[in-house]
């Protein structure tokens, strides 16, 4: 970690939204660490909290009211809005961050150069980096994903079928971890920045 934060003209904080298991938390780790700025996972956070005084699940997010929903936007835009020097992690981040000024946004995907979402290989990421069984990393992958998005279809987008958080056209950067390792993920996202190495 750097002693002094470095500082990006026009930029107080970059958000890093992605589908789990595409790669977001180890960009967002790699980035806070060369920047010296903080790293908040908003999930870990906020839904965290949520989710134990509540007694649910990790893939039970359709069973969480939806003013705990509201409430963890309004601190998520609280912090878009006033802080500085954050790697702000969470899949609603950059659909949040829409018209802040100072914020850079990087959208992380999975996905083969056909545009298809590569479930298979994000379920594997999971189950190594969790250490968890493949039907654990399936239901995560597969069922909390179908879960939030109802959710969020039916709170953002008047119910529409059609919507997702992971629209490119809500990001500055796509960076897609299907052809990209970590290391060249972080080189993608210093260059979008005009960060030199």
């Amino acid at each position: 970690m750097l002693n002094k934060p470095i500082e990006i003209p026009g930029v107080r904080i970059v958000t890093i939204s992605g589908r789990i298991g595409a790669g977001s938390t180890s960009l967002a780790k790699s980035l806070s660490k060369l920047f010296g700025w903080k790293h908040l996972e908003g999930g870990e956070i906020f839904w965290e909290a949520v989710r134990k005084k509540m007694g649910l699940d990790p893939k039970d997010t359709d069973l969480r009211p939806d003013e705990e929903d509201m409430l963890f936007d309004e601190q998520l835009k609280k912090i878009l809005r006033e802080d500085s020097d954050v790697i702000l992690e969470t899949k609603l981040a950059g659909f949040n961050a829409q018209n802040i000024d100072g914020v850079f946004k990087i959208l992380v995907v999975c996905e083969d150069r056909n545009g298809v979402d590569q479930a298979a290989i994000r379920i594997d990421r999971l189950v190594n980096r969790e250490h968890v069984s493949v039907d654990e990393a399936k239901q995560e992958v597969v069922e909390r994903e179908k879960n939030d998005l109802e959710k969020w279809r039916k709170m953002y987008a008047a119910g529409n079928t059609e919507w997702v958080y992971y629209n490119p056209s809500y990001y500055d950067l796509v960076i897609n971890t299907f052809d990209h390792n970590p290391e060249e993920s972080v080189k993608l996202a210093l260059s979008a920045l005009n960060i030199s190495a």
